[in-house]
């Protein structure tokens, strides 16, 4: 049950992402009120409509929308996934002027029509975009931060569970940095149920080698540039992935995910937005300070935060 009475959820952006974010909190009635907003008047009064005739089998949920910013008003948590799609064959990062200026452009009306919401951003180049919608409102790094490596994370334990035969609910794992090319998991804390990643192993399911993890962290770095190349977009886990982080806000989980904030001198980085465990609640995202990295993973994450920074800086 929600801790926030009468909840809603605002979903920005009706395109493949936006409309799977809001199907997605339906299905898992992740607020009480699902909302969906975009200038396309009639792109997202088709994707409402096609949204609301499932409603009898979503429980308490509802869907509402429109290309009218009343729509946002009321919203506890507004989901932003607007803007240019990533291209097969495109990275990221070259998503990142144009979805800029259109972040720089909408937040201060977002922020105007619903004051007091958490605000957490799906479009690409997640990380970058993330700086920019805090600069461009002000709010505290907890209140507006990416969904990150949550995706990520997710492709990592599947990965690992259909490896070690296990379900994925058993790999504890995580992929933290960039939500892009310079992401890494965090192997010297992975484990599969309570035994370390290199030292499981069943009759079925010989042990990892170290060659292997690495290969299995290349193809969850570019496991979107495949979805891309043969369907044309990623929505399905992002859709779900973005409602599992809702959930937290609502129902004040205190949830540890790796969401992206901007970090304020974490492990001496300041200033740029990355994927880290952070404990998610209603008071929005925070990160885990004491979080420990090896000296190698460390050297990555600041490999990270300054590719990062170059990339925030050239858009400034």
């Amino acid at each position: 049950m929600a801790i926030i009475e009468n909840s809603k959820l605002t979903v920005v952006g009706a395109g493949s992402v936006g409309s799977s974010v809001a199907y997605a909190a339906l299905i898992r009635e992740s607020a009480r009120h699902v909302a969906l907003y975009d200038i396309a008047a009639e792109k997202v009064e088709a994707e409402v409509l096609d949204l609301a005739h499932g409603t009898q089998f979503t429980g308490s949920s509802d869907i509402i929308g429109g290309s009218d910013l009343s729509v946002v008003e009321g919203s506890h948590v507004v989901v932003i996934t607007a803007g240019a799609k990533q291209k097969p064959g495109q990275t990221r990062m070259e998503l990142a002027d144009v979805n800029a200026g259109i972040i720089r452009a909408m937040m201060p009306q977002l922020l105007e029509a619903a004051p007091n919401a958490i605000f957490v951003i799906v479009t690409n180049p997640c990380d970058v975009l993330t700086v920019i919608a805090q600069e461009a409102t002000g709010l505290p790094p907890e209140r507006i931060f990416s969904s990150g490596t949550v995706l990520d994370t997710s492709r990592l334990r599947w990965q690992l569970a259909q490896r070690a035969g296990v379900s994925t609910g058993s790999v504890h794992a995580s992929i933290v940095g960039e939500h892009g090319d310079t992401e890494f998991p965090l192997w010297s804390h992975a484990s599969i149920g309570t035994v370390p990643i290199l030292d499981w192993s069943t009759p079925q399911h010989p042990p990892f080698t170290l060659d292997e993890l690495g290969s299995i962290a290349v193809d969850v770095r570019d496991a979107a540039y495949k979805v891309i190349q043969g369907k044309g977009a990623t929505n399905y886990a992002i859709g779900l992935s973005s409602a599992r982080i809702v959930e937290a806000i609502l129902r004040d989980e205190h949830a540890v995910m790796p969401v992206s904030t901007v970090l304020r001198d974490f492990h001496g980085i300041d200033g740029v937005a990355l994927s880290v465990p952070s404990i998610v609640s209603a008071a929005g995202a925070v990160p885990v300070r004491n979080t420990p990295f090896s000296d190698a993973e460390l050297t990555l994450l600041r490999r990270s935060a300054d590719a990062l920074d170059a990339a925030v800086e050239e858009l400034r």
